[in-house]
């Protein structure tokens, strides 16, 4: 079998289409065609299912593109080892985190890692953007999400739990709330999604014609929100990574509501990458160390 071909076939299907995969590889659209179509000549078999706007692989052609694939990876690998033969571990990493998550707790990872390995560079992005991942801006993702992208790789790092808290003072002025639905004759803080996840669970107020959870203030910015809990303007729903040490300094009060109050609020929070890149040592190492972290390890 061809390699090279074979190479050229994971090259297309990776690029989504002709004009792309030609213009990745510094060949012309009609070149790559043409050496397409040879190599589905010599196979006996068509590979690629063409259309105007995209190219769908047939069982065959997914068959090889994943053979082609584990060889291409092996061969980066080995001229990595050869490379790096010697020296110390090095290379870049792209990725991006949750903003709230990311600054609060990852930050220090990421010191601690590149201490431990002062050869290797990191781009951190600090968004909650999936897109980055899908068009190849970064290596992997870190996002907090119910549901997982149907074409990536996603290890679990645990999940997300909400708390209730509030100041002492707040709880002099309004007593203490054991109930979710007693939040709506106080003034609450918290993230627009969770806001919105608040209406989705029935907490708007529509049946029945109680009255709506009203957020006094929200805002994607949860150092924000922190800032303003402790500041006493309201009642605070947030991610309990985000007030640990409020809570266990006494600053701030943890409200004694049923679990099941605040079960529909929990996420969990992933760490995705595409599994048709190849994945360096620098890669390999960050992800288990990140991994090893979120477990507590």
């Amino acid at each position: 079998m061809d390699l090279n071909a074979l190479a050229l076939l994971v090259e297309i299907i990776d690029a989504g289409n002709l004009s792309r995969a030609a213009n990745q590889l510094g060949m012309s659209r009609a070149n790559v065609s043409k050496r397409l179509n040879h190599f589905e000549r010599q196979l006996g078999a068509e590979l690629l299912r063409r259309s105007t706007r995209q190219l769908e692989p047939t069982e065959l052609g997914w068959q090889l593109y994943e053979h082609g694939r584990a060889i291409r990876h092996e061969l980066m690998a080995a001229q990595e080892s050869v490379q790096s033969l010697g020296k110390r571990l090095s290379g870049t990493v792209r990725l991006s985190v949750p903003s709230g998550f990311g600054q609060h707790t990852m930050s220090a990872w990421f010191i601690e890692f590149m201490t431990m390995y002062p050869a290797i560079t990191l781009n951190v992005i600090f968004d909650n953007d999936i897109e980055d991942l899908i068009k190849g801006a970064v290596d992997f993702s870190i996002r907090v999400m119910a549901e997982t992208p149907a074409n990536a790789v996603a290890h679990s790092l645990g999940d997300v739990e909400y708390v209730a808290c509030v100041t002492p003072a707040l709880v002099s002025q309004y007593g203490m709330p054991h109930t979710l639905d007693q939040f709506r004759d106080l003034p609450l803080i918290t993230s627009e999604l969770t806001g919105q996840k608040l209406h989705a669970a029935g907490r708007a107020g529509a049946a029945g014609g109680t009255r709506p959870i009203r957020p006094r203030l929200m805002s994607a910015n949860f150092f924000f929100l922190r800032d303003a809990i402790l500041q006493g303007l309201g009642v605070g729903l947030v991610p309990r990574y985000m007030v640990e040490r409020d809570l266990a300094a006494g600053t701030l009060l943890q409200l004694p509501l049923p679990p099941q109050d605040l079960a529909f609020l929990r996420t969990t929070m992933y760490l995705l990458y595409m599994p048709a890149r190849y994945q360096t040592r620098a890669f390999t190492t960050l992800v288990a160390f990140l991994r090893d972290k979120a477990a507590g390890r």
